[in-house]
């Protein structure tokens, strides 16, 4: 009896240590991570500098982020860094609920995809024999071609409008019929070219689908989600109402223009729930590419079917899937989808087969510059090849001869709302420094070539010309010319 006693005890004492090193490596990774973010440019011949991740919050205004990672089809680790709201001081923690943007987009299929699965849908046949509310015009453009569920999944419906800028708290708050009527704050979502002719991006698609799945099925969206595949997934941190119920309010974060400032309202709402309106977390999104992973490897169903899944990870027009948008490293299918609210910009991507994948969410209208450093350094500490750092090579041109640079520049063409777009340009540590107060924004250019310039930080190019009178004007990236002005 004893020497069971003292098995066991030898057993959970092994077990605990284990779990131990489990979450002191978890640590190390994340330590690592945060601490190795990596710009997208680097000087050829310099070792690549590696930055803090609350640092870079600073610098590009962010000021909330959460992010989770996936190793091998389960949840690694996750964690919060900044401010879920200035006005309150309230951190961001795994917990903290942000807007998906365009992630609800791929969630938000799965209803779609389960209602085929049982039969109730057909993703080949004419949408309109589902729509009883509203309905889809013929016109010249469905005499041949159909819009379909499977094209409106993937973007080749031929409808119109983009995406949704959302209503302000004091805004009145319309219906899915309005805003498909263009009576909201985007035109009438209309098809205005043949079917399946073309890929082009379309929240009103998705829009149109969402009405599909409230006609069927007799729920909303938000309801027909919150009992039929948001728990089957565990995404209990997670859900389409939109307004966001007062319940949930408790853990949110704001959303955040470019400057920083908070939104007035702390967020936008969102009427088109399945286009937009998903709020969660990285973990709860976690739950989703884990649960298509899991599906996808196995001989198993899930939320969706194992061959309603394999169809929705195969390639239409554009790469794209029904729902997520789909790429190839080597042999490896990657699986995923970019998400930009007012205030909010966010990311997720996946392997289909081996399981790792992350996401990062971010509480700031240009979250995406520090999201594309976070992915580089979870990338290269995992090894996964997928955001990978471009090398330039760069000269010294001495100060004095940029100094002929330096003034006020304007752009050649008026701007609406603004008129004329000046800029000013001053010479720093052999340098171009533009400063554009149009935006409040700022770029450094360091010399290329003689007259060619890119910012290490952007991404951004100028290149500076000067005419047979000595006029100076530059062009910035390829498309905007900047004239000089003589003072």
């Amino acid at each position: 009896m004893l020497r069971k006693i003292s098995s066991l005890f030898t057993l959970l004492v092994l077990l605990g240590s284990c779990k131990k090193e489990q979450q002191e490596n978890s640590e190390d990774h994340i330590v690592a991570i945060e601490n190795g973010l990596l710009k997208s440019i680097q000087v050829e011949g310099e070792a690549p500098a590696t930055f803090n991740i609350e640092e870079r919050m600073k610098v590009h205004n962010v000021p909330g982020a959460s992010i989770a990672v996936i190793i091998d089809g389960k949840l690694q680790w996750a964690k919060g860094y900044g401010i879920a709201n200035t006005n309150t001081n309230k951190k961001v923690d795994i917990n903290t609920l942000f807007q998906a943007g365009s992630i609800s987009k791929p969630v938000a299929a799965l209803a779609a995809l389960k209602l085929v699965d049982e039969g109730k849908l057909d993703l080949d046949e004419d949408v309109s024999t589902y729509l009883k509310s509203w309905k889809i015009p013929d016109s010249k453009f469905t005499e041949t071609e159909k819009v379909t569920l499977r094209r409106l999944l993937t973007h080749t419906a031929g409808m119109t409008v983009h995406g949704f800028p959302g209503y302000t708290q004091k805004d009145s708050f319309p219906s899915i019929n309005t805003v498909l009527n263009g009576k909201g704050n985007t035109a009438a979502i209309l098809l205005d070219t043949i079917p399946g002719s073309l890929w082009r991006y379309s929240g009103g698609g998705y829009t149109i689908m969402e009405k599909i799945v409230e006609d069927v099925s007799g729920l909303s969206l938000e309801d027909y989600m919150s009992k039929n595949i948001l728990p089957q997934m565990d995404m209990t941190n997670s859900t389409y109402s939109q307004p966001l119920e007062e319940s949930m309010n408790s853990n949110v974060s704001a959303a955040y223009y470019g400057d920083g400032e908070i939104i007035e309202g702390l967020w936008h709402n969102y009427p088109e729930q399945a286009a937009a309106g998903l709020w969660t977390t990285p973990s709860d999104l976690a739950k989703y590419l884990i649960e298509i992973h899991n599906i996808y490897v196995n001989d198993s169903d899930g939320v969706l079917s194992k061959d309603m899944v394999t169809k929705m990870l195969t390639k239409d027009m554009n790469d794209w899937g029904l729902g997520p948008s789909l790429r190839w490293d080597n042999d490896s299918l990657i699986f995923g989808h970019g998400g930009k609210n007012a205030g909010f910009t966010n990311d997720m991507m996946a392997f289909a087969k081996s399981g790792n994948g992350v996401i990062v969410m971010t509480s700031a209208d240009n979250g995406g510059r520090l999201i594309g450093e976070v992915l580089r350094s979870i990338s290269k500490y995992y090894n996964w090849g997928t955001h990978n750092t471009r090398e330039v090579a760069v000269i010294k041109i001495p100060q004095d001869e940029l100094e002929k640079f330096a003034g006020k520049y304007q752009l050649d063409f008026q701007v609406p709302d603004i008129g004329d777009y000046n800029i000013d340009v001053t010479i720093r540590d052999g340098k171009i420094h533009v400063i554009d107060p149009n935006n409040n924004d700022e770029n450094l250019f360091t010399p290329q070539e003689e007259t060619k310039f890119i910012d290490l930080d952007k991404g951004d190019r100028i290149e500076v010309k000067t005419d047979d009178s000595g006029n100076i004007s530059f062009l910035w990236n390829g498309q905007y010319n900047f004239n000089k002005i003589n003072e």
